[in-house]
């Protein structure tokens, strides 16, 4: 049968309470990928009198739109999953099923070229919960690596699951269950009725914290959150910022056909997904003022997959749940005719939607009452390694003038002192700070890996030199880190500075939110745990980043390229040990601007009257 048989009936609102669905009008027909995709859809066949089943995806979305779905909760002890549209991403990797208790067998196969259909089949001793085999069978498809943290509370959703829970956190349909040895559950969202009582009850510490929640956020206190892990940009087009991208309106009104859904739905499904990655603006006219919860989150969601959404008249039940940083940006208009100035805008609105509204990221901050040390975002350690004095006071610039609050700086001085001036300069900065000094008979790749030896965050990225860094990158790769699950994270040297001649250029290099092959070195970030995992840095004296990439290929690691506005990659007359010369960068831009353009940062806006710092 069909998902929509399977699915468990939603709550309905009462009659009079106002518009209950969503509408996108004027939609640009589906790609290739899609239409095969939609044919197939989403179908769950049951056996009758079993706990078998089988499910047909059109693609991993529709996967990701049923562990989110109700039915989800429904228990089997033989699942077989068949992606009928199925990319590896990338040519030569091979997944596995994650852990799953009581696996009798399992078989996973891929089609013979890198794309076709994958099936995946699990027996289980015992009937385990569709969405529980589900985030098993998910990395045997694609990435799904959780974003690593020091601390973080076990989240368990009594009662049917909201639409913002994670694949990893747990659900209890009938009464919690206890541990007289440990505490059994941290958070609890509890659907309808009082919520939990905090702390500890009379039979043992049953819970830490509990909340009220409804399918799209918190009711005490007032909280939209999505799931980033199934709504966010992962694969929108690099043409959806030009002017002639495809346009949509949002219209708000009786739930029925089309491209749209239901407000007390699960948000936009993988149709809905995949539109969305190829338009340019949603207009957003007339936002209602009932349902404010389900109405913000769909705005939200909207928000988060990048297309550039246009809501000018929030009313306050809606725009009083939407945090202030996107609030301010969906209800300013939409930039006209600037191709640049329009991908800035989608990367700051998709930025704030994910770190406001993200259920990783704003729950802990909810419950960092009860938690203070939840409300933190994973620890972040900056490797600057640099043997060149000159280039010193600018690199630390590019790394102090990040927003992202949880960052250490850990510098390599290869051979060189530290002048005073920049001792000064970080005794003041704010920040965590390492410093450590090798000598220059060492590799550049054995000086990294003295950096990250000293380094004590949970992620590392690296920093070079002599590129040039928006303020918002350290945060633009954790939030990439988080929703894509791949293993390391980057963007791409698409801006590039060319020094003699003053001019910047923007050249293709891969493609942006997708798994990949490559990234530009002085973006990298991934877990500490695994960089050393790998074996860590070669001890190499060029090409380090290079030697990461393959090691991390060949252990079966997914590389994950985000947008590639923040970075800026500079080539002077020397000082590179890959230097195919001007004509190289000249010939292949599609654009180029005198100075660095102001946009290819995708910074928070200035305010009126204030220079812009470039480091």
């Amino acid at each position: 049968m069909s998902r929509e048989d399977a699915r468990s009936g939603p709550d309905h609102q009462s009659p009079g309470a106002g518009p209950s669905g969503w509408r996108l009008l004027g939609a640009p027909p589906p790609e290739r990928e899609e239409r095969i995709s939609r044919t197939v859809g989403l179908r769950v066949l049951r056996l009758p009198g079993s706990r078998r089943v089988l499910i047909v995806a059109g693609s991993v979305d529709r996967l990701r739109e049923l562990a989110a779905d109700p039915f989800a909760v429904t228990p089997f002890r033989v699942v077989t999953v068949v992606v009928a549209w199925w990319r590896r991403p990338r040519q030569g990797w091979s997944g596995a099923i994650g852990p799953l208790p009581r696996v009798l067998s399992h078989q996973v196969s891929f089609p013979r070229l890198r794309r076709g259909s994958a099936t995946v089949t699990v027996r289980l001793a015992q009937a385990l919960p569709l969405r529980d085999i589900l985030r098993a069978v998910l990395p045997a498809v694609g990435s799904a690596s959780p974003l690593p943290a020091p601390v973080s509370a076990d989240l368990t959703s009594h009662g049917r699951p909201p639409a913002y829970l994670p694949a990893t956190g747990a659900v209890a349909l009938r009464e919690l269950p206890l541990s007289s040895d440990i505490r059994a559950h941290d958070v609890v969202l509890e659907h309808g009725g009082p919520a939990p009582r905090d702390g500890y009850g009379d039979d043992g510490p049953p819970y830490g914290i509990g909340f009220r929640t409804g399918p799209h956020g918190l009711t005490a206190p007032a909280a939209v959150l999505i799931d980033a892990r199934r709504i966010n940009p992962r694969g929108r087009r690099a043409d959806a910022s030009r002017p002639d991208a495809p346009r949509v309106r949002l219209d708000f009104g009786p739930a029925g056909r089309g491209l749209g859904g239901r407000l007390n739905g699960t948000g936009p499904d993988a149709t809905t997904l995949a539109t969305l990655r190829q338009v340019g603006v949603v207009e957003c006219p007339q936002v209602p003022a009932t349902a404010p919860v389900e109405t913000a989150a769909l705005l939200v969601q909207l928000a988060a997959t990048g297309a550039v959404l246009h809501a000018p008249k929030l009313p306050a039940p809606v725009a009083d749940l939407i945090v202030p940083e996107l609030r301010d940006i969906i209800t300013g208009p939409a930039p006209a005719g600037d191709e640049l100035a329009m991908e800035a805008r989608s990367v700051r609105q998709r930025r704030a939607a994910l770190r406001g509204h993200a259920t990783d990221f704003a729950l802990p901050r909810i419950a960092a009452g009860r938690f203070p040390e939840l409300g933190r975002p994973p620890t972040v350690s900056a490797l600057l390694a640099t043997r060149r004095p000159e280039m010193l006071a600018g690199a630390l610039d590019a790394i102090i003038g990040q927003t992202y609050p949880e960052l250490e700086i850990v510098l390599c001085l290869h051979g060189i002192e530290l002048p005073a001036e920049i001792r000064a300069r970080l005794a003041g900065c704010g920040r965590p700070v390492e410093v450590l000094e090798v000598p220059d008979t060492i590799s550049f790749g054995e000086a990294l890996g003295a950096a990250t030896r000293r380094a004590n965050g949970t992620l590392v990225t690296k920093f070079d030199d002599d590129d040039s860094y928006g303020t918002e990158h350290v945060w633009d790769l954790v939030l990439a880190r988080q929703y894509s699950g791949a293993t390391l994270v980057g963007k791409g040297s698409e801006f590039v500075h060319l020094e003699t001649l003053g001019i910047t250029v923007r050249r293709p290099s891969g493609v942006p939110e997708a798994d990949g092959e490559l990234v530009a070195g002085g973006t990298m970030l991934l877990a500490r745990g695994d960089l050393e995992a790998v074996g860590g840095w070669r001890p190499v004296p060029r090409s380090v980043d290079f030697g990461l990439l393959e090691r991390l290929r060949q252990a079966g690691a997914v590389i994950f390229r985000t947008h590639p506005l923040g970075y800026v990659y500079h080539r002077r007359d020397s000082g590179h040990t890959w230097d195919p010369g001007q004509n190289y960068f000249l010939e292949a831009a599609h654009t180029r601007w005198t100075g660095i353009p102001e946009d290819a940062f995708a910074n928070p806006p200035q305010p009126a009257g204030e220079p812009l710092a470039l480091h």
